[in-house]
Protein backbone atom coordinates (compact mmCIF):
# COMPACT_ATOMS: atom_id res chain seq x y z
CA UNK A 1 0.00 0.00 0.00
CA UNK A 2 1.64 3.14 -0.95
CA UNK A 3 1.80 6.31 1.44
CA UNK A 4 0.75 9.59 0.80
CA UNK A 5 4.14 11.03 0.37
CA UNK A 6 4.61 8.47 -2.15
CA UNK A 7 1.30 9.45 -4.45
CA UNK A 8 2.55 13.02 -4.10
CA UNK A 9 5.47 11.83 -5.11
CA UNK A 10 4.52 9.94 -7.74
CA UNK A 11 1.96 12.61 -8.99
CA UNK A 12 5.01 15.38 -9.40
CA UNK A 13 6.59 12.77 -11.61
CA UNK A 14 4.28 12.38 -13.64
CA UNK A 15 3.67 16.31 -14.10
CA UNK A 16 7.74 16.61 -14.65
CA UNK A 17 7.26 13.65 -17.56
CA UNK A 18 4.66 15.69 -19.19
CA UNK A 19 6.47 18.88 -18.89
CA UNK A 20 9.33 17.19 -20.64
CA UNK A 21 7.25 16.11 -22.93
CA UNK A 22 6.61 19.07 -23.98
CA UNK A 23 10.04 20.55 -25.00
CA UNK A 24 10.00 22.23 -21.84
CA UNK A 25 13.10 22.41 -19.22
CA UNK A 26 11.93 22.26 -15.78
CA UNK A 27 15.23 23.09 -14.28
CA UNK A 28 17.06 25.79 -16.52
CA UNK A 29 20.33 27.39 -16.16
CA UNK A 30 19.12 30.54 -15.64
CA UNK A 31 16.61 33.59 -14.60
CA UNK A 32 17.36 37.25 -14.71
CA UNK A 33 14.96 38.58 -12.21
CA UNK A 34 15.18 42.63 -12.14
CA UNK A 35 14.72 42.67 -8.61
CA UNK A 36 13.85 41.33 -5.49
CA UNK A 37 10.50 41.09 -4.26
CA UNK A 38 10.93 43.49 -1.65
CA UNK A 39 12.59 45.68 -3.89
CA UNK A 40 9.78 45.74 -6.38
CA UNK A 41 7.31 46.79 -3.37
CA UNK A 42 9.43 49.14 -1.96
CA UNK A 43 9.70 50.67 -5.64
CA UNK A 44 5.29 50.53 -5.92
CA UNK A 45 4.80 52.23 -2.65
CA UNK A 46 7.06 54.76 -3.86
CA UNK A 47 5.23 55.30 -6.65
CA UNK A 48 7.40 53.89 -9.51
CA UNK A 49 5.00 51.53 -10.86
CA UNK A 50 5.30 51.81 -14.72
CA UNK A 51 7.93 49.56 -15.26
CA UNK A 52 7.19 45.80 -16.03
CA UNK A 53 9.22 43.74 -13.56
CA UNK A 54 10.62 40.21 -13.87
CA UNK A 55 10.16 38.39 -10.09
CA UNK A 56 10.86 34.67 -9.13
CA UNK A 57 10.27 32.72 -6.30
CA UNK A 58 8.71 29.68 -4.36
CA UNK A 59 4.88 29.13 -4.54
CA UNK A 60 3.55 28.90 -1.21
CA UNK A 61 0.19 29.19 -2.04
CA UNK A 62 -2.74 29.04 -4.84
CA UNK A 63 -6.48 29.99 -5.61
CA UNK A 64 -8.18 29.25 -8.72
CA UNK A 65 -11.65 31.84 -9.37
CA UNK A 66 -12.78 31.07 -12.76
CA UNK A 67 -10.57 32.31 -15.45
CA UNK A 68 -8.27 33.69 -13.34
CA UNK A 69 -5.32 31.86 -10.85
CA UNK A 70 -3.69 33.30 -7.81
CA UNK A 71 -0.31 32.20 -6.57
CA UNK A 72 1.58 33.53 -4.27
CA UNK A 73 5.25 33.18 -4.68
CA UNK A 74 8.54 33.99 -1.62
CA UNK A 75 12.11 34.85 -2.40
CA UNK A 76 14.65 35.47 0.55
CA UNK A 77 13.47 39.07 1.10
CA UNK A 78 9.46 38.85 1.36
CA UNK A 79 6.29 37.31 -0.55
CA UNK A 80 4.10 38.87 -3.03
CA UNK A 81 1.26 37.76 -4.65
CA UNK A 82 1.08 36.85 -8.81
CA UNK A 83 -2.32 37.34 -10.90
CA UNK A 84 -2.40 34.92 -13.73
CA UNK A 85 -5.45 35.88 -16.50
CA UNK A 86 -6.82 33.64 -19.08
CA UNK A 87 -7.33 36.56 -21.46
CA UNK A 88 -3.42 38.26 -20.47
CA UNK A 89 -1.63 34.51 -21.43
CA UNK A 90 -1.76 32.24 -24.24
CA UNK A 91 -4.27 29.07 -24.01
CA UNK A 92 -0.98 27.18 -23.48
CA UNK A 93 0.29 29.13 -20.73
CA UNK A 94 -2.77 29.41 -18.77
CA UNK A 95 -3.26 25.38 -19.58
CA UNK A 96 0.24 24.91 -18.09
CA UNK A 97 -0.53 26.30 -14.87
CA UNK A 98 -2.32 22.71 -13.68
CA UNK A 99 1.46 21.78 -13.60
CA UNK A 100 2.06 24.15 -10.92
CA UNK A 101 2.80 22.69 -7.61
CA UNK A 102 3.34 24.06 -4.01
CA UNK A 103 7.12 24.00 -3.52
CA UNK A 104 7.93 24.69 -7.47
CA UNK A 105 10.05 28.00 -8.14
CA UNK A 106 9.01 30.12 -10.91
CA UNK A 107 9.83 33.29 -12.28
CA UNK A 108 7.79 35.50 -13.39
CA UNK A 109 7.19 38.89 -15.68
CA UNK A 110 4.78 41.76 -15.21
CA UNK A 111 3.21 45.15 -13.73
CA UNK A 112 2.65 45.90 -10.12
CA UNK A 113 -0.95 47.09 -9.44
CA UNK A 114 -2.92 47.32 -5.94
CA UNK A 115 -6.01 45.11 -5.33
CA UNK A 116 -9.08 46.11 -4.21
CA UNK A 117 -8.63 44.85 -0.78
CA UNK A 118 -5.16 46.91 -0.85
CA UNK A 119 -2.84 43.84 -1.62
CA UNK A 120 0.40 44.84 -4.28
CA UNK A 121 0.24 42.38 -7.11
CA UNK A 122 2.17 41.44 -10.16
CA UNK A 123 -0.05 41.07 -13.18
CA UNK A 124 1.68 37.77 -14.83
CA UNK A 125 2.38 38.62 -18.70
CA UNK A 126 4.26 35.64 -18.69
CA UNK A 127 6.02 33.34 -16.35
CA UNK A 128 8.72 30.42 -16.63
CA UNK A 129 9.46 27.21 -14.56
CA UNK A 130 12.69 27.54 -13.20
CA UNK A 131 12.37 24.06 -10.66
CA UNK A 132 10.35 21.12 -10.16
CA UNK A 133 9.63 20.11 -6.63
CA UNK A 134 9.48 16.85 -6.14
CA UNK A 135 8.10 16.72 -2.59
CA UNK A 136 5.51 18.36 -1.01
CA UNK A 137 6.16 21.46 1.69
CA UNK A 138 4.71 21.05 5.52
CA UNK A 139 1.58 21.81 6.07
CA UNK A 140 0.37 25.45 5.90
CA UNK A 141 -0.86 26.78 8.40
CA UNK A 142 1.25 24.50 11.10
CA UNK A 143 4.48 24.00 9.19
CA UNK A 144 6.91 21.86 11.28
CA UNK A 145 5.96 21.02 14.45
CA UNK A 146 8.23 18.31 15.17
CA UNK A 147 11.24 19.95 16.87
CA UNK A 148 14.19 17.37 15.82
CA UNK A 149 12.70 17.77 11.99
CA UNK A 150 13.38 21.40 12.21
CA UNK A 151 16.58 20.76 13.29
CA UNK A 152 17.49 17.80 10.82
CA UNK A 153 15.96 19.41 7.84
CA UNK A 154 16.00 23.24 8.47
CA UNK A 155 16.03 23.68 4.55
CA UNK A 156 11.93 23.17 5.04
CA UNK A 157 12.20 24.89 8.39
CA UNK A 158 13.18 27.95 6.61
CA UNK A 159 11.27 27.57 3.86
CA UNK A 160 7.69 27.01 6.45
CA UNK A 161 8.91 29.35 9.61
CA UNK A 162 9.02 33.16 8.72
CA UNK A 163 10.37 33.13 12.84
CA UNK A 164 13.43 30.73 11.76
CA UNK A 165 14.12 33.01 8.89
CA UNK A 166 13.85 36.06 11.10
CA UNK A 167 16.28 34.71 13.84
CA UNK A 168 19.19 33.60 11.16
CA UNK A 169 18.74 37.43 9.29
CA UNK A 170 19.34 38.44 13.13
CA UNK A 171 22.40 36.25 13.82
CA UNK A 172 23.72 37.60 10.60
CA UNK A 173 23.16 41.22 11.12
CA UNK A 174 24.45 40.60 15.15
CA UNK A 175 28.02 38.87 13.64
CA UNK A 176 28.21 42.05 11.31
CA UNK A 177 27.66 44.67 13.74
CA UNK A 178 30.22 42.60 16.39
CA UNK A 179 32.44 42.97 13.45
CA UNK A 180 31.71 46.51 13.00
CA UNK A 181 32.21 47.55 16.47
CA UNK A 182 35.94 45.95 17.05
CA UNK A 183 37.30 47.22 13.56
CA UNK A 184 36.24 50.71 14.62
CA UNK A 185 38.21 50.09 17.76
CA UNK A 186 41.16 49.49 15.89
CA UNK A 187 41.17 45.42 16.46
CA UNK A 188 42.33 43.66 13.44
CA UNK A 189 40.68 40.17 12.72
CA UNK A 190 42.99 37.06 12.23
CA UNK A 191 42.70 33.63 11.53
CA UNK A 192 44.15 30.69 13.18
CA UNK A 193 44.43 26.88 13.17
CA UNK A 194 41.49 25.12 13.65
CA UNK A 195 43.58 21.80 13.89
CA UNK A 196 46.15 21.87 16.34
CA UNK A 197 48.95 19.50 17.50
CA UNK A 198 47.27 20.09 21.02
CA UNK A 199 44.71 22.05 22.30
CA UNK A 200 44.79 24.81 24.64
CA UNK A 201 43.16 27.88 25.79
CA UNK A 202 40.54 26.43 27.65
CA UNK A 203 39.65 23.47 29.95
CA UNK A 204 37.60 21.15 27.63
CA UNK A 205 37.80 17.61 26.22
CA UNK A 206 38.70 17.70 22.48
CA UNK A 207 37.76 16.05 19.59
CA UNK A 208 40.93 13.92 18.23
CA UNK A 209 41.84 13.23 14.40
CA UNK A 210 44.78 11.77 12.30
CA UNK A 211 46.77 13.60 9.46
CA UNK A 212 47.93 10.35 7.52
CA UNK A 213 49.99 12.52 5.45
CA UNK A 214 52.27 13.25 8.85
CA UNK A 215 51.33 10.44 10.50
CA UNK A 216 50.03 12.46 13.59
CA UNK A 217 46.97 13.01 15.95
CA UNK A 218 45.66 16.55 15.90
CA UNK A 219 42.91 18.25 17.58
CA UNK A 220 40.35 20.20 16.63
CA UNK A 221 40.81 23.59 18.71
CA UNK A 222 38.61 24.34 21.77
CA UNK A 223 39.80 27.56 21.83
CA UNK A 224 41.51 30.88 20.25
CA UNK A 225 43.31 32.03 22.91
CA UNK A 226 47.22 30.26 22.66
CA UNK A 227 47.40 31.46 18.94
CA UNK A 228 46.09 34.87 19.40
CA UNK A 229 48.25 35.57 22.44
CA UNK A 230 51.24 34.69 19.91
CA UNK A 231 50.07 37.53 18.12
CA UNK A 232 50.32 40.25 20.71
CA UNK A 233 54.04 39.06 21.50
CA UNK A 234 54.62 39.28 17.78
CA UNK A 235 53.11 42.80 18.01
CA UNK A 236 49.53 43.21 16.59
CA UNK A 237 48.30 45.17 19.67
CA UNK A 238 44.62 44.45 19.29
CA UNK A 239 43.70 41.16 17.53
CA UNK A 240 40.07 39.19 17.53
CA UNK A 241 39.02 36.34 15.56
CA UNK A 242 35.63 34.58 15.23
CA UNK A 243 35.19 31.22 14.17
CA UNK A 244 34.17 27.94 15.24
CA UNK A 245 35.41 25.87 18.46
CA UNK A 246 34.77 22.41 19.49
CA UNK A 247 34.72 20.57 22.83
CA UNK A 248 33.82 16.77 23.08
CA UNK A 249 31.61 17.40 25.75
CA UNK A 250 27.58 17.14 26.61
CA UNK A 251 24.87 18.45 24.02
CA UNK A 252 22.25 20.17 26.06
CA UNK A 253 20.12 23.68 25.39
CA UNK A 254 23.07 25.91 25.83
CA UNK A 255 25.53 23.60 24.34
CA UNK A 256 26.38 22.30 20.83
CA UNK A 257 30.04 20.26 20.30
CA UNK A 258 30.38 22.68 17.96
CA UNK A 259 30.14 26.64 18.20
CA UNK A 260 30.93 30.33 17.57
CA UNK A 261 33.58 32.21 19.35
CA UNK A 262 34.58 35.09 19.40
CA UNK A 263 38.04 35.84 21.42
CA UNK A 264 39.78 39.05 21.14
CA UNK A 265 43.32 40.59 22.79
CA UNK A 266 44.43 43.84 23.51
CA UNK A 267 47.75 45.10 24.86
CA UNK A 268 48.27 47.24 28.08
CA UNK A 269 44.73 46.74 29.25
CA UNK A 270 42.93 44.35 31.82
CA UNK A 271 40.46 42.67 32.72
CA UNK A 272 38.63 46.46 33.83
CA UNK A 273 39.35 47.38 30.03
CA UNK A 274 37.53 44.09 29.26
CA UNK A 275 34.33 44.76 31.08
CA UNK A 276 33.67 47.84 29.54
CA UNK A 277 34.49 46.74 26.62
CA UNK A 278 32.02 43.76 26.78
CA UNK A 279 29.39 45.87 27.78
CA UNK A 280 29.55 48.85 25.23
CA UNK A 281 29.62 45.97 22.70
CA UNK A 282 26.60 44.14 23.59
CA UNK A 283 24.98 47.26 24.40
CA UNK A 284 25.68 48.75 20.97
CA UNK A 285 25.10 45.40 18.71
CA UNK A 286 21.60 45.54 20.82
CA UNK A 287 20.93 49.01 19.40
CA UNK A 288 22.13 47.96 15.53
CA UNK A 289 19.92 44.90 15.21
CA UNK A 290 17.24 45.77 18.49
CA UNK A 291 17.09 49.15 17.99
CA UNK A 292 16.80 49.34 21.45
CA UNK A 293 19.42 48.84 24.64
CA UNK A 294 16.42 46.60 26.46
CA UNK A 295 15.72 42.87 25.07
CA UNK A 296 12.87 40.36 26.65
CA UNK A 297 13.94 37.03 27.71
CA UNK A 298 11.57 34.57 28.52
CA UNK A 299 9.20 36.70 31.10
CA UNK A 300 12.00 39.61 32.09
CA UNK A 301 12.88 42.73 30.56
CA UNK A 302 16.92 42.88 30.25
CA UNK A 303 18.29 46.13 30.26
CA UNK A 304 21.67 46.18 28.07
CA UNK A 305 22.88 50.03 28.92
CA UNK A 306 26.06 50.52 30.79
CA UNK A 307 27.46 49.97 33.28
CA UNK A 308 26.59 46.66 34.56
CA UNK A 309 26.46 45.12 37.94
CA UNK A 310 29.69 43.68 39.61
CA UNK A 311 29.53 41.21 42.37
CA UNK A 312 33.14 39.19 43.80
CA UNK A 313 32.19 36.12 42.94
CA UNK A 314 33.77 34.77 46.96
CA UNK A 315 31.60 37.49 48.60
CA UNK A 316 28.34 36.24 45.72
CA UNK A 317 28.56 32.28 46.43
CA UNK A 318 28.70 32.68 50.07
CA UNK A 319 25.45 35.14 50.22
CA UNK A 320 23.70 32.67 48.03
CA UNK A 321 24.81 29.13 49.73
CA UNK A 322 26.38 30.15 52.67
CA UNK A 323 30.03 28.41 51.42
CA UNK A 324 33.17 30.79 51.65
CA UNK A 325 35.68 28.70 49.35
CA UNK A 326 38.70 30.15 51.21
CA UNK A 327 37.66 28.06 54.38
CA UNK A 328 38.28 25.11 51.85
CA UNK A 329 41.53 25.10 50.34
CA UNK A 330 41.20 21.37 48.55
CA UNK A 331 38.37 19.12 46.88
CA UNK A 332 38.79 17.35 50.23
CA UNK A 333 37.36 19.32 52.60
CA UNK A 334 35.25 21.23 50.26
CA UNK A 335 33.47 18.01 49.12
CA UNK A 336 31.37 17.19 52.90
CA UNK A 337 30.56 21.10 53.02
CA UNK A 338 28.49 20.49 49.53
CA UNK A 339 27.29 17.17 50.53
CA UNK A 340 25.67 19.10 53.82
CA UNK A 341 23.40 21.43 50.92
CA UNK A 342 21.95 18.03 49.08
CA UNK A 343 24.45 18.52 45.55
CA UNK A 344 24.59 15.83 43.84
CA UNK A 345 28.88 15.91 43.23
CA UNK A 346 31.44 14.10 41.64
CA UNK A 347 34.09 13.81 43.39
CA UNK A 348 36.93 13.08 41.02
CA UNK A 349 36.53 16.52 40.25
CA UNK A 350 38.98 18.80 41.52
CA UNK A 351 38.51 22.37 43.82
CA UNK A 352 38.16 24.34 41.04
CA UNK A 353 35.52 22.34 39.06
CA UNK A 354 33.65 21.87 42.60
CA UNK A 355 33.53 25.89 42.28
CA UNK A 356 32.04 25.77 39.47
CA UNK A 357 29.62 23.78 40.01
CA UNK A 358 28.69 26.18 42.89
CA UNK A 359 28.14 28.97 40.96
CA UNK A 360 25.97 27.14 37.83
CA UNK A 361 23.48 25.62 40.97
CA UNK A 362 23.33 28.94 43.27
CA UNK A 363 24.05 31.89 41.44
CA UNK A 364 23.77 31.29 37.44
CA UNK A 365 19.71 31.11 37.75
CA UNK A 366 19.59 34.67 39.76
CA UNK A 367 21.92 36.78 37.03
CA UNK A 368 18.80 37.56 35.04
CA UNK A 369 20.10 41.07 34.23
CA UNK A 370 23.70 41.71 33.39
CA UNK A 371 26.42 40.90 35.68
CA UNK A 372 30.20 40.79 35.54
CA UNK A 373 31.53 37.84 38.64
CA UNK A 374 34.77 39.01 39.28
CA UNK A 375 38.30 37.14 40.74
CA UNK A 376 38.16 33.31 40.45
CA UNK A 377 40.33 31.05 42.45
CA UNK A 378 43.81 30.37 40.43
CA UNK A 379 43.14 26.71 39.93
CA UNK A 380 40.57 27.63 37.76
CA UNK A 381 42.29 29.95 35.44
CA UNK A 382 45.55 28.77 34.77
CA UNK A 383 46.08 31.48 32.28
CA UNK A 384 44.88 34.27 33.83
CA UNK A 385 47.26 36.93 36.16
CA UNK A 386 47.10 36.55 39.65
CA UNK A 387 45.20 39.37 41.85
CA UNK A 388 46.80 41.86 43.40
CA UNK A 389 47.21 40.99 46.93
CA UNK A 390 45.92 37.80 47.20
CA UNK A 391 47.93 35.25 45.13
CA UNK A 392 44.72 33.00 45.47
CA UNK A 393 42.70 34.45 43.33
CA UNK A 394 42.82 35.91 39.59
CA UNK A 395 41.69 38.77 37.44
CA UNK A 396 39.26 36.90 35.90
CA UNK A 397 35.37 37.96 34.81
CA UNK A 398 32.29 35.78 33.72
CA UNK A 399 29.22 37.72 32.18
CA UNK A 400 26.22 36.61 33.20
CA UNK A 401 22.92 37.72 31.18
CA UNK A 402 19.87 35.79 31.73
CA UNK A 403 20.80 33.34 33.40
CA UNK A 404 23.62 31.99 31.08
CA UNK A 405 27.08 32.60 30.95
CA UNK A 406 27.68 34.78 27.94
CA UNK A 407 31.59 35.66 28.41
CA UNK A 408 34.37 35.63 30.43
CA UNK A 409 37.52 37.35 30.49
CA UNK A 410 40.87 37.73 32.18
CA UNK A 411 44.38 39.76 33.09
CA UNK A 412 45.93 37.61 30.90
CA UNK A 413 49.39 36.18 32.67
CA UNK A 414 52.48 37.01 30.88
CA UNK A 415 55.05 35.50 33.48
CA UNK A 416 56.40 32.64 31.85
CA UNK A 417 58.01 31.31 35.09
CA UNK A 418 54.28 30.99 36.63
CA UNK A 419 52.95 30.16 33.74
CA UNK A 420 54.64 26.82 33.21
CA UNK A 421 54.14 26.37 37.04
CA UNK A 422 50.68 26.80 36.66
CA UNK A 423 50.81 23.80 33.58
CA UNK A 424 52.69 21.58 36.17
CA UNK A 425 50.06 22.35 39.10
CA UNK A 426 47.24 21.64 36.97
CA UNK A 427 48.22 17.99 36.12
CA UNK A 428 49.25 17.63 39.55
CA UNK A 429 45.57 18.19 40.44
CA UNK A 430 44.16 15.90 37.88
CA UNK A 431 42.98 12.75 38.10
CA UNK A 432 46.07 9.94 36.93
CA UNK A 433 44.23 10.05 33.37
CA UNK A 434 45.29 13.91 33.78
CA UNK A 435 48.63 13.13 34.87
CA UNK A 436 48.68 10.64 32.01
CA UNK A 437 47.84 13.41 29.31
CA UNK A 438 51.09 15.25 29.67
CA UNK A 439 51.85 13.78 26.76
CA UNK A 440 48.24 14.45 24.71
CA UNK A 441 49.15 12.40 21.27
CA UNK A 442 50.28 9.39 22.97
CA UNK A 443 46.60 9.55 24.99
CA UNK A 444 44.99 10.13 21.90
CA UNK A 445 46.53 7.72 19.66
CA UNK A 446 45.23 4.90 22.90
CA UNK A 447 42.44 6.20 22.86
CA UNK A 448 41.56 5.88 18.66
CA UNK A 449 42.78 2.62 18.69
CA UNK A 450 41.12 1.26 22.33
CA UNK A 451 37.75 3.33 21.01
CA UNK A 452 38.07 4.09 24.80
CA UNK A 453 37.12 7.51 25.87
CA UNK A 454 40.18 9.25 27.60
CA UNK A 455 39.70 12.51 30.42
CA UNK A 456 41.80 15.39 28.55
CA UNK A 457 40.06 18.06 30.18
CA UNK A 458 43.07 19.80 31.69
CA UNK A 459 45.41 22.09 30.42
CA UNK A 460 48.19 20.84 28.88
CA UNK A 461 52.18 23.13 28.53
CA UNK A 462 52.24 24.01 25.17
CA UNK A 463 56.16 24.67 24.90
CA UNK A 464 55.54 26.01 21.99
CA UNK A 465 53.48 28.61 23.26
CA UNK A 466 55.77 28.91 26.56
CA UNK A 467 58.68 29.55 24.85
CA UNK A 468 56.97 32.28 23.01
CA UNK A 469 55.92 33.87 25.85
CA UNK A 470 59.41 33.97 27.34
CA UNK A 471 59.95 36.62 24.47
CA UNK A 472 57.78 38.31 25.86
CA UNK A 473 53.92 39.41 25.96
CA UNK A 474 52.77 42.98 27.15
CA UNK A 475 50.25 43.44 29.82
CA UNK A 476 47.13 42.43 27.62
CA UNK A 477 43.39 41.90 28.60
CA UNK A 478 41.70 39.06 27.02
CA UNK A 479 38.32 38.30 26.30
CA UNK A 480 36.07 35.51 24.86
CA UNK A 481 32.26 35.66 23.91
CA UNK A 482 30.25 32.58 22.80
CA UNK A 483 28.21 34.31 19.88
CA UNK A 484 25.38 31.40 19.59
CA UNK A 485 24.19 32.31 23.66
CA UNK A 486 24.66 36.27 22.56
CA UNK A 487 22.16 35.49 19.78
CA UNK A 488 19.80 33.28 22.03
CA UNK A 489 19.87 36.43 24.27
CA UNK A 490 19.04 38.82 21.48
CA UNK A 491 16.37 36.55 19.64
CA UNK A 492 14.34 35.52 22.78
CA UNK A 493 15.60 31.75 22.49
CA UNK A 494 15.79 29.21 25.01
CA UNK A 495 17.37 26.88 22.92
CA UNK A 496 20.85 26.68 21.31
CA UNK A 497 19.45 24.38 18.52
CA UNK A 498 16.97 27.68 17.47
CA UNK A 499 19.95 29.62 16.42
CA UNK A 500 22.51 27.43 14.91
CA UNK A 501 21.83 26.27 11.75
CA UNK A 502 22.48 22.76 11.35
CA UNK A 503 22.71 21.71 15.36
CA UNK A 504 24.11 18.24 16.46
CA UNK A 505 22.13 15.13 16.55
CA UNK A 506 21.77 11.68 17.00
CA UNK A 507 22.56 10.09 13.31
CA UNK A 508 19.00 8.65 12.17
CA UNK A 509 19.21 5.63 10.30
CA UNK A 510 16.20 4.91 7.86
CA UNK A 511 15.39 1.59 6.48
Amino acid sequence: MTTRLERITQHRLDSLSRIRGWGINPYPNSFHRSHTIKEAVVLFEHGEDSQARSLAGRVTARRKMGKMTFLDIHDGSAKIQLSLRYNLLSQEKYEFLQEIDIGDIIGAQGKLFRTRTGEVTLEVADFTMLCKSLRPLPEKWHGLVDAEKRYRQRYLDLISREETRSIFMLRSRIITATRDFLNRRGFMEMETPVLQPQPGGALARPFVTHHHALDEHLYLRIALELHLKRLIIGGLDKVYEMGRAFRNEGISTRHNPEFTLLECYQAYSDYNDMMKLVEEMTCHIAQEVLGASTVTYGDETVDLTPPWQRLYLRQAIKDHCGIDFEDYPDAASLIPRMAELGMDIDTSKDRGRLIDDLVSTFLEPHLVQPTFLLDYPVEMSPLAKRKQGNDHLVERFEAFIGGMEIANAFTELNDPVDQRERFRRQLELGSEAHTIAMDKTDVAKAAIESGKEVDMEVEVADEDFLQALEYGMPPTGGLGIGIDRLVMLLTGQQSVREVILFPQLKTKLEP
